[in-house]
């Protein structure tokens, strides 16, 4: 059955089902303002899973939040069915509140005025159409600022009747479940995907392409033939880029500046991204840190140990003080064979345990010295490097698909609650 449809005379919801009504924010939703009480559980709304308890919050994600120590004067009181504003409500919609709590008095908590049904609005405010309706309240809005009540009442809502509202959020009910489902199944594919991958690093580097020469566990004892020494042992030179380089940052700049970011986590490879270029003036230091090919170049800050082969297009850039440029003896250390090494479960242990720094975590150059490696014959790593390079070649493939159709799932089921909460899918009300 096909709906009419009509201008709805704002902007964001375009044309809307001639039926429904649009009608000012502040009819609908009011700013409640009232303190928290000793009782009340503090809550912490997110982007990623609603509002929930703090301490839910901090087991799920291992992160750390400010508790809130002066007082109900700075704690605001929500009830179940309430929506809160957050410091990234600009980028992920208002949450929906399930159980009453506290929340920081910097948050903006809205309580319906009228008859509604919760789930409707809930899809409403995270859906894409009204974040960017959101974005369009101010060109101030930006990360941890959160969207006031004035902001709020600027943006006009749709108001279906409630049968319908029910309606509609049944139907997304159904239709996000079975795209959660598929994400999730495809997630932990990536993961069971990543794991092997390690696996078969892990004993392809350590025991070589013939396991049975191996004569016990890597690094307590190595297979017949190889060589285990640290990793100063098969290198000719180590550096860092210099600091200060962004202020030589330039569009139109000759030189190439590679950073931390260009970097991947599972890859030896650089990011296919466009590179960063930087135009030096004369004399200026860093020509002890230009890339030849072979070089590896590991994080030394972030995520430590993360580790790249360059290649010859981008031989000759700069890189970043927290990437460590190491060029090894090729006549007897595959660059490949030494970059899987780094990538290694045993590789990433060394680092994490010699890693130093409070809140920011890294490395100093002796720590990348200083990493054991046991290196067999150069005809051996060249055999395990081809072993690995087509492993790898299969499982990253394999994975690349897995994340597009994650991908594609999200775009989906965006666009499927931006359809339905603003009529454009006919859900099948009763009349």
């Amino acid at each position: 059955m096909t709906r009419e449809l009509g201008d709805s005379g704002t902007g964001w919801l375009g044309d809307i089902p001639t039926d429904w009504s649009v009608v000012p924010a502040r009819a609908m939703f009011g700013e409640r303002k009232q303190k928290s009480s000793a009782t009340d559980v503090h809550l912490t709304p997110s982007q990623k899973y609603g509002v929930l308890p703090q301490v839910e919050y901090m087991d799920i994600t291992g992160n750390k939040v400010v508790l809130n120590l002066s007082g109900a004067d700075n704690m605001r009181h929500v009830e179940a069915g309430d929506y809160v504003s957050h410091l990234r409500s600009f980028q992920g919609g208002l949450e929906f509140a399930g159980m009453p709590g506290k929340v920081s008095a910097a948050y903006t908590v809205l309580k319906p005025k009228v008859a509604i049904e919760p789930r409707f609005f809930k899809y409403l405010f995270k859906s894409d159409l009204y974040i960017q309706a959101l974005q369009t309240t101010t060109d101030q809005l930006r990360d941890g600022q959160s969207i006031r009540y004035g902001q709020f009442a600027l943006i006009p809502l749709p108001r279906p009747a409630i049968e319908e509202q029910r309606a509609i959020a049944d139907y997304l009910d159904r239709e996000t479940a079975q795209i959660d489902a598929f994400i999730a199944k495809n997630e932990e594919l990536i993961s069971l995907l990543t794991e092997r991958r390690a696996v078969a690093v892990d004993r392809a580097i350590g025991w070589g392409t013939t396991p049975d020469v191996a004569t016990g566990e890597w690094l307590g004892c190595v297979p017949n033939g190889w060589s285990l020494a640290p990793l100063r042992r098969w290198m000719r030179f180590i550096t860092s880029g210099s600091r200060g380089w962004g202020q030589f940052y330039s569009d139109e700049g000759s030189d190439v500046f590679l950073r931390i970011g260009d970097l991947q986590r599972d890859r030896l490879e650089l990011r296919p991204v466009a590179r960063q270029r930087v135009e030096l003036p004369v004399g200026e230091e860093g020509v002890r840190a230009r890339t030849q090919p072979g070089d590896l170049l590991i994080s030394i800050t972030a995520d430590l140990g993360s580790v790249a082969v360059i290649d010859i297009a981008d031989a000759g850039a700069y890189v970043s003080q927290h990437v460590a440029l190491v060029r090894l003896d090729k006549e007897r250390l595959n660059s490949r064979f030494g970059a899987y090494v780094v990538s290694s479960s045993a590789g990433k242990t060394h680092f994490e345990k010699a890693a130093y720094g409070g809140t920011k975590i890294q490395l100093s150059l002796p720590d990348v010295r200083e990493m054991p490696i046991a290196v067999p014959s150069l005809d051996e790593q060249v055999r395990i490097v081809q072993h690995l390079d087509a492993v790898t070649d299969d499982v990253d493939e394999a994975i690349e698909t897995a994340r597009r159709a994650i991908e594609l799932a999200r775009e989906r089921r965006a666009a499927l609650i931006s359809a339905a909460v603003t009529g454009k899918i006919d859900v099948g009300v009763a009349e």
